[in-house]
């Protein structure tokens, strides 16, 4: 009764659950069309911020809104994935404006590229903009032709952002060379940004009825903004996490500490966890440096969490193999599949009960073996431990005892015991059961 009950109640906690997704995944956020989305990049450019703005531009797109509002505040970061945000900016559907804000902000090096590729480019009060010299991760200079060829390759993208935008594009030539920068005011007078705002509020009073080229050959003349609906397209507690992760100290401390990781593995094999985390940290590694695209490393999460599944249900890890597996399933997924295009993501519904079914068929799977693995040890003379035993011959102490239809050597803890009497079998050593009679004190 008490097991049927059990089960009566696992069975509504899943339905509840299910449910419970269903709801979250269905639940909607729509904006009406026209509205001013309003994103934020706050520290070092890299590939989750890449991810984030681009995720940001496509909702801005499919939601039709009126305007793009980036509020820049950033020390530079990686070359590729600067050029990946400016390359969106400049394919968006959508006007983008980038202000360099708060008070105190900068645009320096990477966010030079970032904001002079905007449709319209702000800045507010006490800002900076340049110092866009090309240098090493680890702040020193890339000496030889190596270095040369980096720095012309950035004048000539810079250059190209600025003509195309009709801004300076001697004066950015001269950020990456002399990695030359210049206060707000500055760069209004040389013809960087277009003007200086001490809030948004300001920016879509001065923008409104202004004609901007979209694109080349495309005008655009942006109405409506100051009353408009505005949202605000923040990162996602994963990317944040993600974004954290991914920098150059905490990938060269991650990734020698999943070396170390895999040495206390491989030199005391059976130990599991350092070789579980020594792997995550690794793979974590290699993305905060950039050294592999986003989406490989996705997928290598996501590889590895399928490894850790199938070693959980022939290693006895104690959960730690599932839960390393987990863990990679998770960031794997959510780092190789955030940002695919609404037409080829499958329906949130149908993954989120897949997902869960998943996990529930593969958690019996490893409740069902660990009992089969526990059953296998209590076989032969430790399963009777406990069990009635008949005396086929006297026990004095010692004997012969039957039970389960076969007969076993036995000691009798104290006393005799008369042939046909009953005993119960107390421990088991090897092939001989210790006994005692049932109304022993």
């Amino acid at each position: 009764m008490e097991m049927r009950s059990l089960k009566t109640v696992r069975r509504a906690f899943l339905l509840i659950l299910i449910a419970v997704g269903i709801g979250v995944a269905c639940g909607s956020d729509d904006v009406e069309p026209g509205a001013i989305h309003l994103l934020e990049i706050d520290g070092g450019i890299g590939p989750i911020t890449e991810r984030y703005i681009d995720r940001g531009i496509n909702k801005a797109e499919d939601e039709g809104a009126r305007l793009i509002v980036i509020q820049l505040d950033t020390p530079g970061g990686f070359s590729s994935s600067m050029r990946e945000i400016v390359q969106r900016i400049e394919a968006s559907n959508v006007p983008v404006v980038v202000y360099v804000s708060p008070y105190g902000a900068r645009a320096a090096s990477a966010g030079t590229f970032i904001t002079m590729s905007a449709h319209v480019a702000v800045m507010a009060p006490n800002t900076s903009i340049g110092a866009a010299s090309a240098i090493n991760a680890d702040g020193s200079d890339i000496d030889g032709t190596l270095g040369k060829k980096i720095e012309n390759d950035a004048v000539a993208f810079i250059r190209g952002i600025a003509e195309l935008r009709g801004r300076n594009a001697d004066w950015a030539e001269e950020a990456v060379r002399e990695a030359v920068a210049a206060t707000q005011t500055e760069a209004v007078e040389l013809n960087v940004v277009d003007f200086v705002a001490s809030d948004v509020d300001e920016i879509l009073e001065r923008i409104e009825g202004t004609t901007i080229e979209l694109k080349p050959g495309l005008l655009v003349t942006l109405n409506g903004l100051p009353e408009a609906e505005r949202v605000n397209t923040s990162m996602t507690v994963w990317e944040r996490m993600l974004e954290h992760l991914a920098n150059p100290t905490l990938a060269t401390i991650l990734i020698s500490l999943g070396m170390i990781g895999l040495f206390i593995e491989l030199t005391n094999p059976g130990v599991i966890f350092p070789g579980v985390a020594g792997v995550l940290a690794i793979a974590i590694g290699f993305l905060a440096l950039g050294v592999l695209p986003v989406d490989t490393i996705g997928l290598v999460l996501i590889g590895i969490a399928l490894l850790f599944f199938a070693l959980e249900l022939f290693v006895p890890s104690g959960g730690i193999l599932a839960g390393g597996g987990l863990v990679a399933l998770v960031l794997g997924a959510i780092i190789a599949f955030r940002d695919t295009p609404t037409e080829f993501q499958p329906n949130r519904i149908v993954v989120g009960i897949l997902g869960f079914l998943l996990v529930v068929v593969f958690v019996s799977m490893a409740i069902g073996l660990a009992r089969m693995r526990k059953m296998r040890s209590e076989t032969g003379a430790e399963a009777l431990v406990g069990r009635m035993a008949v005396a086929r011959t006297p026990l004095t102490p010692d004997g012969t005892v039957f039970i389960q239809g076969e007969r076993w050597h036995a000691e009798l803890e104290d006393g005799s015991a008369a042939e046909g009497e009953e005993v119960r079998v107390v421990s088991a050593d090897g092939l001989r059961l210790r006994v005692r009679k049932e109304n022993h004190p």
